[in-house]
């Protein structure tokens, strides 16, 4: 059986380490043969692949990106569709594809798994907002990325008694944004599910002050403040048509320090979140995903994905994923908010 294998989206680190633990079990223990579908949709579409010997894989786990590279193309469109792509399959001699990638993606492994294609998928986002499934990889490397640089936020804030404010990833959830927040120990963690009034967060910034702190501030970049109705975006439409999220930070600085007296800067960390090496764990979580991916081409498991139940990897169908972003429950928030201020 010959699989092709696709990265689409957003890029994170693991994508790697799940196309290894894909050919190499694919290879070993299904006898399988593997080619990479170049710039994810956008090779499907065009017919555009590498072969992936089992040599194309070796000791990639630990990189960041993907080797076969990414694009946000629509598989739908231009000279797409599920005959056209079909036709490329056949003609390409491609039985099954393993689509790795975020709800978008997953969405697309859907509607043309409905029209008759051959496809599993395997989840992946930094947000960590995909339904079912616990974890996703690339979410742990972000949060200790994040939390890294807001530790070196910290020192500088002490030393000049400055509020510091980090803008971390978080389009809808606040995921990145609470583990990273706990982690370094924030006095006030803004998130989207929560809706806080700019007189709140000037409380604890002017109260973590008070005892003699550097006050610090995590923000995730789709947090919508009580005085505003959407997130902050000044940077026009994505190619999905959505707002380009970022620059909250950079609204409340000022404001926090109009209202508390403190002197306070925003840094924003953006793309440096996805880059770079994954942690271990995610090299893992990520090659235990592709190995069981391929179990799902040999099980015929089409319109399903692989996922994270607790320490075991779980098959579930694509529907499962879509529809229902796995948001940060109201307890979960209350428990950092202990810490606040």
């Amino acid at each position: 059986m010959k699989i092709g294998i696709l990265t689409s989206g957003g890029d994170c680190p693991g994508l790697n380490a799940v196309i290894r633990g894909a050919v190499l079990k694919g290879i070993k223990v299904h006898e399988q043969e593997f080619v990479g579908f170049r710039d994810g949709w956008r090779g499907v579409v065009e017919g555009d692949v590498i072969d992936l010997p089992r040599h194309a894989v070796r000791g990639i786990s630990k990189q960041g990106g993907t080797i076969l590279g990414t694009s946000r193309t629509n598989p739908f469109e231009g000279k797409g569709g599920a005959e056209a792509i079909k036709e490329n399959l056949d003609r390409l001699g491609i039985d099954a594809v393993i689509a790795i990638g975020g709800e978008g993606t997953l969405a697309a492994a859907k509607r043309l798994t409905d029209l008759g294609l051959k496809i599993v998928g395997v989840p992946k986002t930094v947000d960590n907002d995909l339904d079912a499934t616990d974890y996703t990889f690339g979410f742990d490397t972000a949060v200790q990325i994040a939390t890294e640089a807001i530790d070196r936020l910290r020192t500088t804030g002490e030393s000049h008694s400055r509020c510091m404010i980090a803008e971390v990833m978080g389009r809808h959830v606040g995921w990145i944004a609470l583990h990273a927040g706990m982690a370094s120990g924030a006095h006030a963690i803004l998130i989207p599910e929560q809706q806080t009034s700019i007189e709140q967060i000037a409380e604890w910034v002017s109260d973590a002050n008070a005892r003699g702190r550097a006050p610090l501030v995590v923000v995730a970049e789709g947090f919508v403040p009580s005085h505003m109705e959407q997130a902050h975006s000044e940077r026009g439409l994505d190619t999905f048509g959505r707002p380009r999220l970022g620059g909250i930070a950079d609204q409340l600085a000022p404001e926090l320090e109009s209202r508390t007296g403190i002197e306070t800067r925003a840094t924003i960390l953006g793309h440096i979140q996805r880059g770079g090496v994954p942690t271990s764990f995610d090299r893992v979580l990520a090659t235990r995903l592709g190995m069981a991916a391929v179990d799902s081409v040999k099980d015929e498991l089409w319109g399903t994905m692989v996922s994270l139940n607790g320490t075991e990897i779980a098959h579930v169908g694509f529907e499962a994923a879509l529809g229902n972003l796995k948001r940060v429950p109201q307890h979960r928030y209350e428990e950092a908010a202990i810490l606040f201020g």
